[in-house]
């Protein structure tokens, strides 16, 4: 493990700033995924070295510490995962420091295995609190461990890369190669840097003139090289000389060139390319090429102008499986057929044409089978060729992207199921997440409540052939006999692969089977969405000849399997949360009495996220006496406990005030008296209306409301003419379970017949981003409006437009609406529905 570690940090060390990044990244993505505070990527050599990390202290990155103070240690020791739920209890690591400093309180880790099958570090996710790690966490995290190991190699092998592209670009550097440019019509002789440096010349003192060139030649080369170049001119054919150049120091050099004329339209040259370089001290130049070439890393061979191979060396022998013996002199289309028509063909062929080099990355078909990175320098002689083989790295690369697609499609499908509490809608939508990239079609069943499968969503990557599927995934669940991989996936809960030939032939003469077979596919794979110790649905993937359906692609088949099973198995349990809560909430709150000539609508609207109940009440009853009494309260809280707190106070009141008959001020205090002997440790608000009516005010046509407010917002009053009145300050008289001795105050109010008053809960009016005196004026602005609504529409429009269906707290509304007594009880306020112990309306 040492030397592989060791070989591995050193490379990753050495390796440019992106390669922490990418680390980085794995790590961050692994935090996410797994919901962990941190994740961490070590190496481990004769120290703990953290090549990468998210959620870690500054400085930490990159930083070493010593293995026995280490979990990845730990967990790179074993040959799976180290599942650690309560580090401080675990005794593998309670007493390393990350434990005992509380920055661990559960771990998760996987050792990181290079391709030798050497251990040469771990992957880590963690937190301070303790927490269980599921099986589909470790899925996951074996998924990251892969593309760990994938990057850290890729970086080891960029390297090595580099360093032979230094070396080669070296090589040539060193051959002291130089190119010429003599443009005939102009007159004008283009040297490169090279081609200068060796004449002698500072870039700024070379005219770029023929003459210049004459200038450095040695006296008695110059009429030898003249006639070269004129006869090269002359016949539109090649030139070569050996000749001295006198620098300017009198140092003498010897020079080799070769060039060649091109003819223009009329077959007269007028231009001039050639190379030339120093051959000093070694006259045979061709002795001196081949060695630069024979040391190079890459593999090299030149053509000339009729495209057979006129030098090969050493590493393109090993390259190319051939040796130059049976290379040379032969044509590279003859030996490498594969090369005609591809880019080998069109990259080589522009280069000669235009006189420019060409770069290019290329796949050679067997016998090479392999991914190549060329250059291809034109020359005088025809064309030279340097190459690298990077298959390995492409391999590399590949795998690279291969997991990020994978791990890119898991954050997809986390977000998808994640955005909704509608499991089922989410989880139709999978087959357009996993097509193509899992294969060619799929299909998702789910398990209604009733125990019968249901295909919900189907998709193809071929847009032609949806409809067809769609087709087939209406009968499919019919026409499946008890042997169909579906059933058999069900009923063991089980992944299940199947060829095309059997999945035919399992089917009955029908058109289902028409369609499978006209959506032609070579295999399918059926896998389950498990939930909690169960199957809740299906995910069945299907291939198209010569789609063959890979390991790792189905691994991450099954892990989207997984996550939506958990999510639809979460949304029934959230489902049958709802329900039981729902039926609490009608349990405990009531439908109003409707006694004559007063027309009462209560509403009931539960927060947007919570469980269903809530600490709000409303209550509306009839008193001995036969006077209306409306209740509005709200128990301090947002839980079930504020939801049993609301029941019991809601029974109390309505006990004290139906047996007692006494006025609202009473009742309040009784209720906070009994709350005290009963010692119920809670605090609520509440307010409590009582419509009277003595025998005049029947004959003027009114009705008086006396009221008690303990802590609640006050009562709003709809006037026959529309105008809407608040009764007083909404803050009211002390909260209940504060102090049962504190006085309680009642004010009445005359209201004339054909009144509406409301009382209302604060989630209402309350906004985060408002304050309650702007949500009372929102209120009173609406009631103004809606002054002339029929009762019901009123209190369903008002919720609509306050809170849009989904509001941020509990809302519960109480109104009463006093008809004018002179007159028959309009439609609207229903039947007439009062105890018997009640005595009769006197306006009947």
């Amino acid at each position: 493990m040492d030397e592989t570690a060791n070989r591995t940090v050193d490379q990753y060390r050495s390796a440019p700033g992106d390669a922490s990044t990418g680390l980085d990244r794995l790590a961050t993505l692994a935090a996410r995924l797994l919901g962990a505070p941190s994740g961490q990527i070590s190496l481990l050599t004769d120290v703990q070295f953290v090549a990468g990390g998210a959620g870690l202290p500054a400085g930490a990155v990159g930083s070493e510490s010593p293995l026995a103070e280490s979990l990845c240690t730990v967990a790179a020791a074993d040959s799976g995962p180290l599942v650690v739920g309560d580090a401080r209890t675990d005794r593998r690591v309670q007493g390393l420091p990350p434990v005992t400093s509380g920055q661990v309180g559960a771990y998760l880790g996987l050792p990181l295995t290079g391709r030798d099958g050497q251990v040469i570090g771990a992957l880590c996710v963690f937190g301070p609190e303790p927490r269980g790690w599921s099986d589909s966490d470790i899925a996951t995290l074996v998924e990251l461990a892969d593309a760990v190991v994938t990057e850290l190699e890729h970086t080891a092998l960029r390297r090595q890369y580099e360093g032979d592209r230094l070396r080669w670009q070296l090589a040539i550097d060193s051959a002291g190669i130089g190119a010429f440019d003599w443009d005939l019509v102009t007159g004008r002789l283009t040297w490169d840097d090279q081609l200068i440096a060796m004449f002698g010349y500072a870039a700024e003192d070379f005219d770029q003139s023929i003459e210049a060139f004459n200038a450095r030649l040695h006296p008695d080369d110059l009429a030898r090289v003249g006639e070269a170049l004129q006869n090269c001119i002359a016949t539109c054919g090649e030139y070569e000389a050996e000749y001295r150049v006198v620098r300017p120091d009198g140092e003498i050099r010897w020079v080799h060139a070769r060039g060649r004329a091109l003819p223009g339209p009329h077959r007269q040259a007028v231009r001039l390319l050639g190379a030339a370089y120093d051959t000093t001290g070694d006259r045979a130049a061709a002795g001196r090429v081949t060695r630069v070439l024979e040391a190079m890393p890459a593999g090299f061979y030149s053509l000339d102008r009729d495209w057979r191979f006129t030098h090969v060396n050493a590493e393109a022998e090993r390259l190319l499986g051939r040796s130059r013996e049976d290379l040379l002199g032969r044509v590279l289309w003859d030996e490498w057929p594969a090369a005609i028509n591809s880019i080998f063909e069109d990259s080589y062929r522009t280069a000669a044409r235009t006189g420019e080099p060409v770069a290019f990355d290329a796949y050679y078909p067997a016998p090479l089978d392999g991914w190549y990175e060329l250059r291809a320098w034109p020359s005088p002689d025809g064309l030279s060729v340097y190459f690298l083989e990077v298959t390995e790295r492409r391999r590399m690369q590949q795998q690279a992207e291969d997991a990020a697609q994978r791990l890119a499609l898991l954050a997809r499908v986390s977000a998808e199921l994640a955005g909704t509490l509608d499991a089922t809608t989410a989880t139709s939508h999978l087959p357009r997440l996993v097509v193509p990239a899992l294969a060619d079609f799929c299909i998702v069943t789910v398990i209604d409540p009733d125990g019968r499968p249901r295909d919900v969503g189907s998709w193809h990557a071929d847009p032609n052939a949806r409809p067809v599927l769609e087709r087939y995934a209406e009968l499919r669940l019919d026409a499946a006999p008890v042997t169909s991989p579906l059933v058999r996936a069900l009923s063991t809960g089980a992944a299940v692969h199947e060829q095309l030939p059997a999945l035919v032939d399992m089917l009955a003469p029908g058109e289902a089977r028409e369609l499978l077979q006209l959506l032609a596919p070579a295999s399918a794979a059926v896998l389950p969405l498990r939930g909690r110790g169960r199957t809740v649905g299906l995910l069945t993937l299907y291939f198209g000849p010569g789609n063959v359906a890979h390991a790792a692609d189905l691994s991450t088949a099954q892990d989207v399997a997984d996550r939506a099973g958990l999510a639809l198995d979460n949304a029934r349990l959230y489902s049958a949360q709802q329900q039981l809560a729902e039926g609490l909430q009608r349990s405990l709150l009531t439908e109003p009495p409707e006694p004559d000539h007063a027309e009462i609508v209560v509403r009931y609207v539960p927060a947007a996220e919570a469980a269903r109940v809530g600490g709000d009440w409303y209550d509306a009853f009839l008193q001995p006496g036969g006077a209306t009494v409306l209740v509005i309260g709200d128990v301090v809280g947002h839980d079930t406990e504020a939801a049993a707190a609301m029941g019991q106070l809601r029974g109390l009141l309505r006990g004290i005030a139906t047996y007692s008959d006494a006025a609202p001020a009473e009742v309040l205090r009784g209720l906070d008296a009994s709350m005290t002997t009963l010692q119920m440790r809670t605090l609520a608000t509440a307010a409590v209306a009582r419509f009277e009516q003595t025998p005049d005010e029947l004959e003027r046509g009114v009705t008086r409301m006396r009221w008690a407010n303990a802590g609640h917002l006050p009562p709003l009053v709809i006037n026959p003419d529309g105008t809407v009145a608040e009764l007083a300050s909404w803050t009211g008289d002390l909260l209940l379970g504060v102090d049962p001795d504190t006085r309680r105050r009642e004010s009445v109010v005359t209201l004339d017949r054909g009144s509406t008053v409301l009382l209302y809960t604060d989630g209402l009016i309350e906004r985060r981003d408002a304050d309650l005196d702007t949500g009372l004026v929102r209120l009173r602005d609406t009631l103004v409006e809606l002054a002339d609504r029929p009762l019901q529409e009123l209190l369903d429009t008002l919720l609509d437009r306050l809170v849009d269906g989904r509001p941020e707290d509990d809302v519960a509304l109480v109104a009463v609406r006093l008809h004018p007594q002179d007159r028959p009880r309009p439609p609207e306020a229903g039947p007439i529905s009062v105890p018997p112990t009640v005595p009769p309306d006197p306006a009947n």
